[in-house]
C-alpha cells in the first residue's frame, strides 16, 4: 500500500554541523543519529527487511526515516526539533527528512506533533517523560543461555550454569532458559529431546534461591509444528488467502498467531499460566514485531490494536509480579507494555554484522542503536569474544538490565571478575 506523506516543517540548517536522528520500528531497527551527508543503515535483504525493519515502508535513496520518531539537530546553535506519533501506542507515522544545501525538508505519512531540546538525547528523553509512564521496577541480574548454548541447549547445560553461579559467587537474580527447550515454536509446552522436565528446572533454580525464567516467541508459529497442523485457522493470513509471512528464521518460512482468534487466545493463555504455576516468574517474550505484521485477522482490528492486546494477554496470565522482557518488539507501540526491552540488535562474539547490515547480530552495530537508545533506559566476557574489554565498557556505560550469557566455566579471571562486577552494579 503507498503512503502519502505531507510536508511538516522546512528547517535551516548548517550542512557540516547538522544531524539527524532517526528511530527504527523495534528492538534490532538500526537508530541514532547521522551527518546530514552520512549514509543511514538499510536491510540489505529482503528476509531482514521483514524480521527486523518495518515492512512495507522503505526509505528512498537519500533520504532519512523514522518511524514514530526523528529528531534533528540543525547546527547552527538554534534549538534541536524532535517530530513524533500524535498517539505511538495507536498509530505511528514514518517521518522523513530530505537535505538540500542549507535547508532540511520533513514530511510524515500521519498525524506528528513538535517538541523543541538542546540536543538529541535530552529532546528524545524530555518527550519520553511527558508520556506519563510509571519508572520501572528495578531491573533483576540475569544469566541466560542463548549466546553461548544457541538452539542447542540441553537440562544438563543449564543444571552446569547454575552449580558455577555458586561457586563463582555471581549475584545472578534469574537463570533464564533461552530457545532450545521446545518441540517447535508455537509447541511451546511440549520439549525437545534435550530436556526432561520444564518443572524440574525451575524447581532447581529456585532451590539455589534465584529466579526462574524462560524464553517464548509467542506470536511466531513454525508451519511444522503441531500447532499449525491441528489448527491452521489460528494463523494470521494474508490479502491472498495464504499465510501472512513474518520472515525466515530458523532454516524455514514463518507464520504468526493470531490472538484474536478466541481459540488461539485461550491456547497463548494457557502456555503462559501453565509456565507460571511451574514457577516461571521472568518471561523472555522475543521477536514480537510478527504480532503487529498485517494481515487478515479473525476480528477486523489495527494491527496494533492486535499487538498490543496480544500483549496484555500475556501480561494477565503471568500476573503483576511476574518480570516481562519484550525483544524484538515494535518500539513505540509498546509503551507501557514491558517491565524492560531490547533497545539494540544482539550482540555476539564478532563486531561487525553479517552482510554490514546493521540490524544484525554484532557488537558494532548493537553499540550504534544502544547508545542512540540510551534515553530510554548483555554481556559477554568469555576469552573468544573479540574486543571484550570495550564491548563490557559498553554495558557499563548504557546500563539497563544486565545480563550475562557465557558458559560460566569458560571465564578466565578477568571474565569472572568483570562479569561479577557489572552484575554487582559496582562502578570501576
Amino acid at each position: 500500500m503507498p503512503h502519502s506523506f505531507t510536508p511538516v516543517a522546512t528547517v535551516t540548517v548548517d550542512p557540516r554541523r547538522a544531524r539527524v536522528h532517526e528511530e527504527g520500528w523495534q528492538s534490532w531497527s538500526p537508530s541514532g543519529a547521522y551527518a546530514l551527508d552520512a549514509t543511514p543503515y538499510r536491510p540489505t535483504n529482503d528476509n531482514w527487511a521483514t524480521v527486523c525493519y518495518r515492512p512495507g515502508v522503505t526509505a528512498p535513496e537519500g533520504t532519512f526515516q523514522g518511524e514514530g520518531l526523528l529528531a534533528l539537530d540543525p547546527g547552527d546553535g538554534s534549538p534541536v526539533r524532535l517530530w513524533a506519533a500524535a498517539d505511538p501506542t495507536r498509530e505511528v507515522p514514518s517521518i522523513r527528512l530530505v537535505a538540500a544545501g542549507g535547508s532540511a525538508e520533513v514530511s510524515a505519512d500521519g498525524p506528528v506533533k513538535e517538541w523543541t531540546g538542546t540536543h538529541i538525547q535530552s529532546v528524545l528523553a524530555d518527550w519520553a517523560s511527558g508520556l506519563g509512564i510509571e519508572a520501572p521496577r528495578p531491573a533483576p541480574t540475569v544469566w541466560c543461555s542463548w549466546y553461548e548454548y544457541f538452539t542447542a541447549v540441553t537440562e544438563d547445560d543449564i543444571h552446569e550454569n547454575l552449580r558455577a553461579m555458586d561457586t563463582l559467587d555471581l549475584p545472578v537474580d534469574v537463570v533464564q532458559i533461552d530457545d532450545g527447550y521446545q518441540k517447535a515454536l508455537g509447541d511451546w509446552l511440549t520439549l525437545s529431546g534435550r530436556f526432561r522436565s520444564r518443572a524440574g528446572i525451575a524447581d532447581a533454580i529456585r532451590a539455589r534461591g534465584r529466579r526462574a525464567g524462560i524464553w517464548t516467541a509467542p506470536f511466531l508459529v513454525d508451519p511444522a509444528s503441531d500447532l499449525a497442523a491441528d489448527h491452521p485457522d489460528w494463523l494470521v493470513r494474508d490479502d491472498d488467502g495464504g499465510f501472512a509471512h513474518a520472515g525466515r528464521n530458523w532454516g524455514h518460512d514463518l507464520c504468526v498467531l493470531d490472538t484474536t482468534h478466541p481459540a488461539a487466545a485461550e491456547y497463548l493463555t494457557s502456555v503462559f499460566t501453565t509456565l507460571r504455576a511451574e514457577g516461571y516468574d521472568y518471561f523472555k517474550v522475543d521477536f514480537l514485531y510478527a504480532g503487529a505484521l498485517q494481515g487478515v485477522r479473525h476480528a477486523p482490528v489495527d494491527a496494533l490494536e492486535a499487538y498490543r492486546s496480544g500483549i496484555e494477554l500475556i501480561r494477565e496470565a503471568i500476573g503483576p509480579d511476574a518480570y516481562l522482557l519484550g525483544c524484538g518488539a515494535p518500539i513505540l507501540p509498546s509503551i507501557g507494555l514491558f517491565d524492560a526491552m531490547r533497545v539494540s540488535p544482539d550482540t555476539a562474539p564478532h563486531r561487525r554484522p553479517e552482510a554490514d547490515d546493521y540490524s544484525q547480530p554484532g557488537q558494532d552495530p548493537a553499540e550504534f542503536t544502544g547508545a542512540g537508545r540510551q534515553w530510554q533506559h548483555c554481556l559477554m566476557a568469555r576469552p573468544a569474544v573479540e574486543t571484550r574489554e570495550r564491548w563490557a565498557a559498553h554495558v557499563e556505560a548504557t546500563g539497563g538490565l544486565m545480563a550475562s550469557s557465557d558458559r560460566l566455566l569458560s571465564l578466565d579471571q578477568w571474565g569472572v571478575e568483570t562479569t561479577r562486577r557489572l552484575l554487582s552494579g559496582v562502578a570501576r
